[in-house]
């Protein structure tokens, strides 16, 4: 390399970092960077021109620039080019359309290898008009039979959803090699053509290992994973890429056993996508301590995880209530600078809302520099499960100030849950009024549910079954039940034994139907009903859904189902909740036991109520946390009233804070109080 070409390229590796990290230089500037590539002879550098024009115009200097673009010699379409490539990878689709546009001006037009990443990029951000528009100006340069920018159109037309257009397109073709088939089988099985799609398969003269692939993940995501389990024992060249569309498809299929087999089977050739897809197969089927324990087998395997891996992990976490797990793995986060954006960012909130840390959720939230609708939603959801009905309603304000996302259907279901929760039954009129009228959003079942548990709850049952009585939609098990709920706590039985009758009518084989309307008899000392109702659900072989509650301690959860002492703990913890129960009665607690399904002695009612889960549950966390820990756990049911008062009273005597996430909310009990003010 002579002495010139060398200090030319000196000064292109010193200024092109310079201009593309800086875009606030003054004219000043720019005109002395602009004299230093004249006096080192770098006019037909083409990359150094693009960044410098680059950042003349990101400066607001174009004038500037386009002096220096009627200065070049036949260079020009070179800078061009170099430009609207540079614009394609910023993935910004203004930073493009500003760049073509003014290229237009100078009646420039793309050479045809910048028109298929062109096309590319249409494809990925759904710009069909200008993706079509492009294809006239194909046709108009005389490109229309060149292979690669066919190829183009028709993965940009199968991408937009116009499988009319594509199919066009793959019929004009001059000449269809193996990407062109791939393309057009993609195409198909998106839109649900698998027929046809594996008609084109079969006879296409050559295949690849995508064309097998295709297929296979055609199937897969349609369910058919039997049909994609043949396709895929046919398949002379299986990659790893076959293994994971197999193993996902049996995962959504809810075929674990089978998912596992091709897991395993696939051994040291397993990449992080195929730990991820195990991982998001388990939380989708319910199994979150497996989804857990596996990403703990992936970290002992030396797989770096991805931001995929967190959200899995993370929405594991929420469902099991497994803060202490969370909170480690978004310090995992930190650790290892993952860039929390909108998507790893909701999925922090709601692993923290459902967790029962509001304020670690409320951190996260306002830590994020952009937030989607999901961000709101799970914010506005989160606050009002706790109770915070009002804090809710100004999440929901500050989401309208920003101007730039609109609420919708979840946001609403979110807001009208967190007026139900908190009894501020005139804003939740108001807002169900609001989702038509002010924002053209047709209420759904949900809503109409949510009405109902909102005028239930605060005693206005009459109006609630009205409300039913006047939907537009038949109610379901959903709102009938929110509505027994109602009769039970404002121990309406006239009504409760109408709205039961009409979701036995729906569910003959729910049994929490019957236990809510037993409960109620109970409650009313009419023990012949309850009678009645145990020997209807013996007769139907209905099944009462057992309790269970959940702990987490040092990242081990640990569960405790009604009716079981196999814990190894067990005799500590009975001795401790007959101490607990001596306590609690010594400072003026007086048992509740209304919610008693059977006609036995007081004391022997006290006894069964003291063995409810939650309380083996806190005498667990009493036994096995240190002194002022918080103690948090998860309950499949409803927590009976009994219990709720026994929990007030734990918290005082014992100086501890107790969180517990039931089937409906929060209950956040500190110093004797509970969060939810006794609305629940």
């Amino acid at each position: 390399m002579n002495t010139l070409a060398k200090n030319q390229s000196l000064l292109a590796n010193k200024l092109i970092p310079l201009l593309s990290t800086h875009n606030d230089l003054t004219i000043t500037h720019l005109k002395q960077i602009h004299s230093q590539i004249i006096s080192n002879g770098c006019l037909n550098s083409t990359e150094l021109l693009t960044s410098f024009i680059f950042s003349c115009y990101n400066s607001q200097n174009t004038k500037y620039a386009e002096l220096i673009l009627h200065s070049l010699p036949t260079s020009v379409p070179l800078v061009w080019n170099s430009m609207i490539r540079v614009s394609l990878d910023s993935q910004n689709l203004k930073d493009f359309l500003d760049i073509y546009h003014w290229s237009r001006l100078y009646g420039f037009f793309p050479n045809k290898s910048t028109t298929s990443l062109i096309l590319r990029f249409c494809a990925r951000f759904g710009a069909s008009q200008l993706g079509k528009s492009f294809h006239c100006q194909i046709v108009k340069m005389g490109f229309q039979f060149d292979v690669v920018l066919q190829t183009g159109l028709l993965d940009f037309y199968s991408k937009i959803g116009d499988l009319r257009l594509a199919r066009r397109v793959f019929n004009e073709m001059s000449e269809i090699d193996v990407i062109a088939n791939n393309v057009m089988i993609s195409a198909l099985s998106k839109h649900g053509f698998f027929d046809e799609a594996k008609q084109l398969f079969e006879s296409m003269p050559e295949k690849n290992a995508s064309s097998w692939n295709l297929l296979i993940t055609g199937y897969c995501k349609a369910g058919d994973v039997e049909s994609a389990r043949s396709v895929f024992d046919r398949n002379p060249s299986k990659d790893v890429i076959s293994w994971n569309a197999m193993i996902d498809g049996y995962c959504k299929s809810e075929q674990l056993v089978y998912a596992e087999e091709m897991f395993t089977k696939l051994g040291s050739s397993r990449t992080a996508v195929s730990w991820n897809t195990m991982i998001a197969g388990y939380v989708q089927c319910r199994e979150f301590a497996r989804a857990i324990n596996l990403f703990q087998e992936m970290l002992n395997e030396k797989v770096k995880p991805t931001e995929v891996t967190m959200i899995s992990l993370l929405s594991a976490c929420a469902h099991i209530g497994a803060l202490d797990m969370g909170e480690w793995v978004h310090a995992y986060i930190n650790k290892n600078r993952f860039r929390v954006d909108a998507v790893l960012g909701n999925a922090l909130i709601d692993m923290y809302c459902r967790c029962g840390n509001m304020e670690a959720a409320l951190d996260v939230f306002h830590g994020l520099h952009t937030r989607n609708t999901f961000c709101w939603n799970s914010i506005i959801v989160g606050l009002g499960m706790y109770g915070y009905g009002s804090e809710a309603i100004d999440a929901f304000n500050a989401m309208q100030k920003e101007g730039t996302i609109k609420p919708d259907r979840v946001t609403f279901l979110g807001l009208l849950c967190a007026c139900s929760h908190s009894g501020l039954v005139s804003a939740g009129k108001s807002y169900f009024s609001q989702m038509k009228s002010s924002y053209g959003i047709e209420p759904g079942i949900e809503h109409y549910g949510s009405m109902v548990d909102l005028l239930g709850r605060s005693g206005l049952l009459e109006e609630a079954m009205e409300l039913i009585k006047t939907m537009p939609m038949k109610p379901n098990v959903v709102v009938w039940g929110s509505l027994l709920r109602a009769c039970h706590v404002h121990k309406n039985s006239e009504l409760g034994e109408q709205v039961t009758q009409h979701l036995l009518d729906l569910d003959p084989h729910d049994g929490a139907n019957y236990v809510f309307l037993s409960n109620l008899y109970a409650s009313l000392n009419r023990w012949t009903d309850v009678a009645m109702c145990r020997k209807l659900m013996n007769e139907r072989g209905v099944l009462k859904m057992p309790g269970c509650s959940s702990i987490e301690v040092d990242n081990i959860l640990h569960e405790f189902v009604a009716g079981d002492t196999s814990h190894p703990q067990f005799p500590q913890i009975n001795a401790l909740l007959d101490k607990i129960a001596k306590d609690l009665q010594a400072n003026g607690y007086e048992p509740d036991t209304s919610s008693v399904l059977h006609d036995i002695d007081d004391e022997e009612k006290e006894d069964v109520i003291r063995y409810h889960t939650e309380r083996i549950a806190v005498a667990f966390g009493l036994l096995n946390t240190l002194p002022g820990k918080t103690i948090r756990i998860v309950k499949n049911l409803r927590t009976c009233g009994d219990c709720h008062v026994a929990l007030k009273f734990i918290s005082k005597l014992y100086k501890r804070e107790i969180v517990v996430r039931d089937r409906n909310r929060f209950h956040h009990f500190r110093e004797g109080h509970c969060s939810c003010k006794d609305y629940w």
